[in-house]
């Protein structure tokens, strides 16, 4: 491979590139002279690019120390696909035999190798030290660097070991890379792998190319989801779901809905995983399924929608999730459907944890609600989370901005919420100042003597959902912040000080009501400026991903196909000026390109959304029977649930779809021994005399100390025992 004279003209000639992203030139320059680097930087950043073109550049063999198999080709395949030689880049992990490896070996030592990436499993084993003890390194490059650190949210204990192997191969400069990190996981990460003086490039979180969205999680979800797919038809997208269950449930009825989509989670088959995610980014499936747990380490540019079906446990893991939309720039649609019920389940999933573990998960869960609810600009929200600024009061990218709701002064009300805090000595959390705002005397709050403050309920003129906004935005402005530290207890800034003795002009907008079904038409789905030459540039990349065994993005990405369809380029040189084309793409696939664009501007002179009935999956009838037979043996639901791998939230559902379809449960010998009589009592008269089985309408009528679970059972009873 030919270097050229600067390091610019190397990016243009190996990626198609006439410029660096962000602080890619920097952190490149910074490990070309050879010192040790820390990389920050927001998934879809370019974070892979920042060692792979020093690698190609550099006098030796890169070692690349990357977590996930599937990622490690999917990058030996993409280096190589840019280059005219296929000796370029390796991998050496589990999954070759020894002649592979031999091979492997041949190539590096005969110096035609300048990427080799590796496991830190397979960095360990004696073997291999010794081998890489003989080669020349150019650099060390731990990629998912946050897995080094036991505050990290993928800790592996092998990555700890990887100093002492570095060590004792051999000294050269090392480049850790990561796309989240919290500052405790950041000086972790550095002191472990020894580089303390390590220059740090963080980038912004913002992702201009992501549109935002949260919709009500309504009984139609799937029906939604399905629409939106068949308005965007052939796009790759990812769907995650909060249980294994769901995944496999939802992922069949999108199938029996004509939809190229499958299953992916821990619980499957590891052969299973592997080839539904080859089917995905080789695009003959477009839609993988997944649990919200499993990190699906796919480096697949051109995933165009990430769907939450369920609420994630945390605003940062909805941030990596969201993440893996728009990587190539393009488009990214992320969409959430957010239920006050999803947040229930998971709250319920943290009992028989450790207190203080519980009380996280709450906080992170309350961030997450606060996310789904509010009225501000998503991206603003998001940024705020990870400590960065969004400055425009538009993003013109998010339901929010786009159909905004009319901004309410709260002057005065901001001076409450500060004077309240400051009075309880900034020692409690938002519910508790809400509280005292509302006049809900509680008694902890009774117990503080928090009744007789001049502001206990003077805000009873607003709802909940007003006073939440209030703190969320005096947050986002500065007036106020969270100690994460201490639970999440509020604290003054120097501004919110100054506030209480001189209150300028505030405005906030209510927080989001879920009620409202109005959401923008989705059917009118971007199309290139020639749909025709479009459709016919697809089909060939589509053939050529075939011949080739590689991914259609491998080899043109969707925005160079886009660029395609509007500067016809009908030589390789012309086709070289198009982003994303370097000079190893055009020689390797650019001549069918060019011959297909000249022939379509010769020959042309150049120049339905519909409503659907979605197909249902056929219930699992065996499982339903198999409920129906253990309740008649009077087996306790715990068990039963258990045994079926569900969890009791689920066992519920099937058991209200059994009494619903007319057969009758008794499950009075559970009753008697769990709920009071009097509540039993208080949740059977409710049904008799409602004129809904609504379970949240039946929620607002009923004692506050029954809970949903109670009323759930009981309603069960009541339908079996009435309506069969």
């Amino acid at each position: 491979m030919k270097k050229k004279d600067t390091l610019r003209d190397s990016l243009k000639y190996y990626f198609g590139f006439d410029t660096f992203k962000g602080d890619q030139e920097a952190i490149i320059r910074n490990l070309m002279s050879m010192h040790d680097t820390f990389v920050l930087m927001p998934t879809g950043g370019g974070k892979s690019l920042c060692y792979q073109l020093p690698a190609l550049l550099m006098e030796g063999t890169a070692i690349v120390i990357s977590p996930l198999i599937a990622l490690m080709k999917n990058q030996v395949d993409a280096i190589k696909h840019i280059s005219d030689d296929d000796n370029v880049a390796h991998f050496i992990n589990s999954s070759l035999n020894k002649a592979s490896i031999t091979a492997v070996k041949a190539d590096i030592k005969a110096g035609r190798t300048k990427l080799l990436y590796v496991a830190p499993e397979s960095l360990t084993k004696p073997e291999y030290v010794e081998f890489l003890k003989t080669i020349k390194i150019s650099f060390y490059a731990i990629d998912e660097a946050h897995c080094i650190s036991e505050w990290g949210h993928d800790f592996r204990p092998e990555y700890r070991r990887i100093r002492p192997i570095i060590n004792e191969i051999g000294n050269a400069p090392v480049i850790a890379l990561t796309a989240t990190a919290t500052d405790k996981v950041r000086i972790d990460i550095k002191k472990n792998l020894n580089i303390l003086d390590a220059k740090e490039f963080k980038s912004s979180f913002n992702r201009p190319n992501l549109y935002y969205e949260v919709r009500p999680k309504t009984k139609d979800v799937d029906k939604d989801i399905i629409k939106y797919i068949k308005t965007h038809a052939h796009q790759s997208g990812i769907i995650y779901c909060l249980s294994r269950k769901k995944v496999e449930e939802l992922a069949e009825v999108l199938k029996t809905n004509d939809i190229k989509a499958a299953a992916y989670h821990a619980g499957m088959d590891s052969a299973v995983r592997t080839a539904t995610q080859d089917d995905f980014i080789m695009e003959r499936i477009d839609v993988i399924v997944a649990t919200i747990a499993f990190g699906m380490g796919i480096d697949k540019p051109d995933v165009r929608f990430v769907i939450h079906y369920d609420i994630p446990k945390s605003l940062e893991g909805y941030y990596q999730e969201t993440g893996r939309a728009g990587r190539d720039g393009g488009e990214g649609r992320c969409i959430a459907f957010y239920s006050h019920r999803d947040l229930q389940k998971l709250e319920k999933f943290m009992e028989g944890k450790p207190i203080a573990e519980q009380d996280i998960g709450r906080q992170l869960l309350k961030e997450t609600a606060n996310y789904c609810e509010s009225s501000v600009c998503r991206r603003k929200l998001l940024l705020h989370y990870f400590g960065e600024e969004y400055k425009p009061s538009n993003c013109e990218n998010c339901d929010n901005c786009l159909h905004p709701k009319t901004p309410v002064d709260a002057t005065n009300e901001l001076q409450l919420v500060l004077k309240t805090i400051q009075a309880t000595k900034e020692n409690f959390k938002a519910e508790y100042i809400t509280d005292i705002l509302l006049g809900n005397s509680t008694d902890m709050i009774e117990a503080h003597k928090h009744h007789l403050l001049p502001t206990f309920g003077a805000g009873a003129n607003h709802p909940a959902a007003f006073w939440n906004a209030t703190l969320s935005q005096a947050m986002i402005e500065g007036y106020i912040h969270k100690d994460v530290d201490n639970y999440g207890l509020l604290k003054l800034n120097p501004a919110g000080k100054r506030y209480i003795k001189s209150p300028v002009e505030f405005t906030i907008v209510e927080d989001v009501s879920f009620n409202d079904d109005n959401y923008p038409d989705e059917s009118a789905a971007t199309g290139a400026l020639d749909e025709t030459l479009h459709s016919m540039l697809i089909d060939l990349r589509r053939q050529l991903s075939i011949k080739y065994d590689v991914p259609p993005y491998i080899i043109f990405q969707d925005p160079s196909i886009n660029a395609m369809t509007t500067f016809y380029p009908i030589t390789l040189e012309e086709l070289q000026n198009i982003p994303g084309v370097g000079a190893g793409k055009a020689k390797r696939y650019g001549q069918q390109f060019v011959d297909l664009i000249r022939k379509h501007c010769e020959e042309n002179h150049i120049e339905r959304p519909v409503d659907m009935r979605v197909r249902t999956v056929a219930n699992k009838s065996l499982t339903k029977i198999s409920i129906i037979q253990s309740i008649d043996r009077g087996v306790i639901l715990d068990d039963i649930a258990m045994a079926k791998g569900l969890d009791f939230d689920e066992l519920l559902s099937e058991m209200e779809s059994i009494v619903y379809s007319g057969t009758k449960l008794n499950i009075d010998y559970f009753i008697d021994e769990e709920i009071d009589e009097d509540k039993v009592e208080e949740i059977y008269d409710y049904f008799r005399g409602s004129d809904t089985d609504d379970l949240d309408t039946a929620m607002r009528n009923l004692s506050d100390d029954i809970s949903e679970e109670e009323v759930r059972l009981v309603r069960i009873k009541f339908i079996s025992e009435l309506a069969n």
